[in-house]
């Protein structure tokens, strides 16, 4: 793996959002969902932020409870998913334009470790149906929308 190579969000056909704690990624072109959480979610807001893989790799090293021979995988892992989806790509950009803010949500070293678990991508695929949906058509004629037909 090459550990300089950096990815790019493929905006603007893929939004996210971090919620809670839980990122949700929308690809609009395909009609599906993911959401990520803990360790996926961490990694999604380093992906974010231009990173590169082995910038990623060290601070994930440095945060959570593990060797890097679980890490490193698991990270690579997740990276092919995000690809495979189209969710990401690489970033061929010479990086001038990318800002490497710190992340308030890392431990510091004098913080004991986050517990580390291999993440995965959560894939759902109903969402093409909930945006065909037209609940304004759906109505009685004579009453209208809001009144749902019975």
């Amino acid at each position: 793996m090459n550990l300089s190579e950096k990815f790019k969000i493929n905006v603007p056909k893929v939004v996210h959002e971090m919620i809670d704690g839980e990122v949700v990624i929308v690809n609009l072109d395909g009609g599906d969902y993911y959401s990520l959480v803990t360790v996926g979610a961490d990694i999604w807001e380093k992906l974010a932020r231009g990173l590169s893989r082995g910038e990623i790799l060290a601070e994930m090293v440095s945060c959570y409870d593990s060797s890097s021979e679980i890490i490193e995988p698991a990270v690579n892992n997740l990276i092919a998913d995000l690809q495979r989806e189209n969710l990401i790509s690489i970033d061929a950009s010479d990086g001038e334009n990318q800002t490497h803010t710190t992340n308030d949500n890392s431990p510091n070293k004098a913080t004991e470790k986050l517990k580390f678990e291999p993440p995965k991508l959560n894939k759902y695929t109903d969402m093409e149906e909930l945006l065909a949906l037209d609940p304004i058509h759906d109505v009685e004629p004579e009453v209208g929308w809001p009144s749902a037909k019975v």
